[in-house]
């Protein structure tokens, strides 16, 4: 099928993104693959969660792995958190973890979310390193010692809260620095009832400031016992909240953050979820598809977006359950089935917009810039169906064999890895058969190959052409934000009503 109209499309924010956490102390990290043969949908984010030790003696040990003399009484019982360690920094190994991971999410057409628990009193040129470390990555969305009002984690028992607040300050200025690509949240303490004030709200006052974007983590219902205890129901190691007076809490810190501060900046909840260890997993689901209804119905649209925490658990925060007998399996849960039509819903799902040029014929080839996933640049073709299809698939020619492709086609995510010379439509058709003939939108974008931005000059950008003219070169520094590809051609599109045999 061939001669379809192209149009110029712009990719824009939904009304609330989701995130999704993806590796902790709880869980090993998941490849993007599966997690969208799963949910049929990319998020705006990938949340990923590490730890940073670098004078410790311990140091580069897992804490769960370094040998103690006594057993663990807690689950932060620890030189440091338990966490994986990250080994960019001073050891500069960019090979490994995270750096895997965050080039697995860009090149699945996402931003990286990380989440670093850093020794409080590291100086401004260890910050620099992890400055650099974070250039080549785009958008990424850094939250620094988060929960950092909390007794629980490690670093609060290295520093008092004016020198993590401090450190906080010193981060996000380093950042803004040597890092203007990556923006700092802030996730410190929530509003409460009894004084109408934030937990330390003096103290962390200059670190709301500074930061790009606001946070709180607070939990639908929680077993903060695990993995230490079972929770019971003569247990104190657990709770579930009331879900109003939650939801009115997550609402009133933000308000309260601006009166201090006189600033209005995004609000994010970073970790989101019901815990199954307290509510078991029907109602599990049935606390976040409650705090969801409260959040559509709410006309003042105050959340930027959240962090379901998280993708496969070891305990029962996921969407999965990890396999005891084997940490690479999953089980799904019933919460998956909620968060996944959660995830079709138009509130949380990010627009689509023609560009300009749209409105005349598009002509290939076409420079396609990919700057984030709330902002990109990509192409769409309406392909018309008589009816649902035995076979729909795309093939790719030689000059989009070699390229990374994310497609949007009805409502679904298709990731196209570097090398791939088909990708079959079908699964779609699975969940949704046609009743009558139906024109159905493919968008294609094209996200980092290698995951990662370049310097010009290393990808393709000094010799890049549209419609015979030299592009001009870019103002230094435009790597940090963009990513740029020229598209040569669009896939052949294969469709067949009727098998081929019988």
């Amino acid at each position: 099928m061939r001669n379809l109209k192209i149009k110029k499309i712009l990719i824009t924010k939904a009304p609330c993104a989701l995130d999704l956490g993806d590796g902790s102390e709880r869980g090993l990290y998941v490849n993007q693959d599966y997690i969208l043969s799963k949910l049929w949908k990319a998020h705006r984010g990938i949340s990923l969660m590490y730890t940073y030790y670098p004078d410790d003696k311990e140091w580069p040990v897992r804490a769960c792995n370094i040998k103690r003399d006594t057993a663990s009484k807690g689950a932060w019982d620890s030189p440091y958190e338990n966490y994986f360690p990250y080994r960019g920094g001073r050891e500069g190994l960019l090979d490994g973890e995270p750096f895997s991971c965050m080039r697995d999410i860009r090149r699945h057409g996402m931003d990286v979310v990380l989440t670093i628990t850093i020794d409080p009193h590291l100086k401004e040129e260890d910050i620099i390193l992890l400055a650099k470390d974070l250039r080549p990555y785009g958008r990424v969305l850094l939250r620094v010692n988060h929960e950092c009002t909390g007794t629980w984690f490690c670093y609060t028992r290295r520093a008092t809260y004016k020198e993590i607040a401090d450190f906080f300050v010193m981060t996000c200025h380093v950042m803004h620095k040597y890092a203007p690509n990556v923006k700092m949240i802030l996730c410190a303490g929530a509003w409460m009832k009894q004084t109408g004030k934030l937990e330390m709200e003096d103290i962390f006052l200059e670190a709301y400031k500074a930061a790009d974007i606001w946070s709180m983590d607070n939990y639908l219902s929680l077993h903060w016992g695990w993995p230490n205890d079972i929770a019971k129901k003569s247990g104190k190691t657990h709770a579930s909240y009331d879900d109003e007076q939650l939801y009115q809490k997550f609402k009133n810190t933000l308000y309260r953050i601006r009166k201090i501060t006189g600033q209005d900046k995004p609000m994010v909840l970073s970790e989101l979820n019901a815990d199954g260890d307290v509510n078991g997993p029907f109602h599990q689901a049935k606390k976040l598809e409650i705090f969801i209804k409260k959040l559509k119905a709410d006309k003042e649209k105050w959340l930027s977006a959240f962090t379901l925490y998280q993708f496969r658990d070891d305990g029962r925060l996921g969407l999965e359950v990890t396999d005891p007998n084997n940490s690479e399996v999953g089980i799904e849960q019933p919460i998956l089935k909620t968060y996944r039509k959660a995830m079709q819903d138009p509130f949380f799902n990010r627009n689509f917009c023609y560009a300009d040029s749209s409105k005349k014929k598009l002509e290939l080839p076409v420079k396609l810039r990919w700057t984030n996933s709330e902002d990109a640049e990509g192409i769409e073709l309406e392909i018309p169906f008589k009816a649902t299809p035995h076979f729909a698939e795309l093939y790719f020619d030689k000059d989009l064999i070699p390229m990374n492709l994310m497609m949007e086609f009805g409502g679904w995510w298709f990731y196209k890895a570097p090398g791939v010379k088909c990708i079959d439509l079908m699964s779609w058709f699975f969940q949704n058969k046609l009743k009558e003939p139906q024109t159905i939108k493919l968008r294609i974008f094209a996200p980092p190959a290698d995951g990662m931005n370049h310097p010009i000059g290393k990808n393709g950008l000094s010799d890049l052409t549209v419609d015979g003219t030299k592009l001009m070169k870019l103002p230094d520094g435009d790597y940090l934000y963009n990513y740029y590809t020229e598209l040569k051609s669009v896939p052949e599109i294969r469709i067949e009503y009727a098998p081929l045999a019988l």
